[in-house]
């Protein structure tokens, strides 16, 4: 998909958020003639509102108020264009890409609660490498939650690539330990894990996570070169929590950001970035197998401004 496609899916995806934003933002910017507290009280509550986070929020007006006495504005409508730079200078250079060691297969292991569609991003992950010409194993490491493998080897059907699984209640390390072994031996581009997802205050969860990670390390130098932090956007603060329990267990590398076409709160999107200091590498835009894009961060912004700066254009 080229980038306009890209930003037209944003576009549709961020609708809720950026109405939210553009018209609060749109009243705010036409009913004030002074960037006096009221101003940025009413900002603050437009930023909240859309799920940035208390202390993202607070370092945006922060940056805003230096940023509008160096620059000497003092009209509102100025105000915009600095708040998207600012937005823009918090989130990363650009898209991150996923780790690939020297040699042998990039091992990706996936995790998050449940209900973040975790297993559904395993899938569209898969078809999305597989559409750049790799080969691609899924290892069912989620062997605990009905129905988890039959899922995966649904997609994996969808994805044309191959699952490797046991039965369910089997030990999700030595499902890991099989994959790793068939992605040596088939010579895959990437190995991608599956595993299980209950709820992160549990805490045989971590240790299970941190188990299967030391067996895939054991079998492939490096391994896991990567560990993606499945996130559901609708979930807005409580996708904070999640990030720092997982970092802190199992050493999260990325975020990919799911339902962010079901929310209203996509801010949370900058919170995340800013906060927990690894990118938002992929972000979910529908149901489709095609929905799951690489995040780009120049695109996300113009998405999320892009139509109250049209209008104001028009």
């Amino acid at each position: 998909m080229e980038g306009g496609g890209i930003l037209a899916k944003l576009r549709q995806g961020l609708a809720r958020t950026r109405e939210g934003l553009r018209s609060r933002l749109g009243e705010l910017i036409a009913g004030s003639r002074l960037l006096d507290q009221e101003f940025f009280d009413e900002l603050e509550a437009i930023l909240l509102q859309a799920d940035v986070g208390v202390s993202t929020t607070d370092k945006i007006l922060e940056q805003l108020k230096e940023r509008l006495k160096a620059e000497r504005i003092s009209e509102p409508a100025a105000a915009r264009a600095a708040l998207k730079t600012i937005i823009r200078g918090l989130l990363p250079p650009g898209p991150s890409e996923l780790a690939r060691p020297a040699a042998g297969p990039a091992v990706i292991m996936v995790v998050g609660v449940n209900g973040t569609g975790k297993t559904t991003t395993v899938g569209k992950l898969a078809h999305l490498l597989r559409e750049q010409g790799a080969k691609v194993i899924l290892g069912a490491a989620d062997t605990f939650r009905a129905a988890a493998t039959e899922q995966l080897s649904v997609w994996a059907q969808r994805a044309g690539v191959e699952v490797i699984s046991q039965r369910s209640g089997s030990d999700p390390a030595a499902v890991a330990f099989d994959a790793a072994k068939a992605a040596v031996a088939r010579r895959a581009d990437y190995l991608l894990i599956d595993t299980a997802g209950r709820l992160h205050t549990k805490e045989n969860l971590m240790a299970e996570l941190q188990k299967v990670s030391r067996v895939l390390g054991r079998e492939i130098q490096g391994a896991p070169h990567e560990v993606l932090l499945v996130l559901d956007a609708t979930t807005g603060q409580n996708a904070l929590t999640q990030a720092r329990i997982f970092g802190e267990a199992v050493g999260v590398t990325g975020i990919v950001l799911t339902k962010l076409d079901g929310t209203a709160k996509g801010g949370v999107v900058i919170g995340i970035a800013d906060s927990q200091g690894v990118p938002v590498k992929y972000v979910g835009l529908g149901e489709g197998v095609d929905d799951l894009r690489s995040f780009e961060p120049d695109l996300f912004v113009a998405a999320l401004f892009e139509e109250a700066e049209e209008e104001k254009e028009g």
